[in-house]
């Protein structure tokens, strides 16, 4: 497996875990019981997941010539 498939892969389940995190915490800041904290972290893991895609992008951009293989 290449650098480049691993960083795929990771960048691929950090960006779903971002995405889980944001749901899980807005489900929770809806509740009766949310806090502000529940809002700062589904903000924080929104900021975290479109980080990791751009990193992505920036990646797959540097190493184009360079196979997945």
């Amino acid at each position: 497996m290449s650098l480049k498939a691993v960083h795929l892969f990771f960048v691929t389940v950090l960006t779903g875990f971002s995405i889980l995190c944001t749901v899980w915490k807005l489900k929770d800041y809806s509740a009766p019981q949310g806090s502000v904290a529940d809002l700062l972290f589904a903000l924080g893991s929104i900021l975290a997941g479109v980080g990791v895609v751009a990193y992505g992008r920036h990646f797959l951009k540097k190493l184009k010539d360079i196979s997945y293989l």
